[in-house]
């Protein structure tokens, strides 16, 4: 998928920042819960959107307008799990950003 799928690597890039900012703000057990399941979920929605957009271009090799709706819902689908995952990361990390700007604020004095 990764080699194949150009939003695979949005995806990872997207999870090594999210795994960076969450060892510096040294989430919960619980926070972390959210954060993995969150980001399970969209890997899970990009490869069943891969598998799905592969299926359909081996059952109709030219363009069919069922064949195109079918792709673009697997897509919507990715596109809802992964608006889910920015709302759980909304909700775990902007309680630590005033933290978290003080202390850059406080590096540049």
């Amino acid at each position: 998928m990764i080699c194949t799928q150009q939003n695979a690597w949005i995806h990872a890039f997207v999870t090594v920042i999210v795994l960076i900012f969450g060892i510096q703000f040294e989430l919960t057990r619980y926070e972390w819960c959210w954060i993995i399941l969150a980001s399970i979920a969209v890997w899970t929605a990009e490869a069943l959107n891969t598998a799905f957009e592969f299926l359909t271009d081996v059952a109709s090799p030219e363009f069919h307008p069922l064949a195109a709706k079918a792709k673009d819902v697997a897509a919507g689908a990715v596109l809802i799990t992964a608006f889910g995952a920015v709302l759980i990361g909304l909700l775990i990390f902007v309680p630590y950003l005033p933290a978290f700007g003080r202390n850059v604020y406080k590096l540049w004095e």
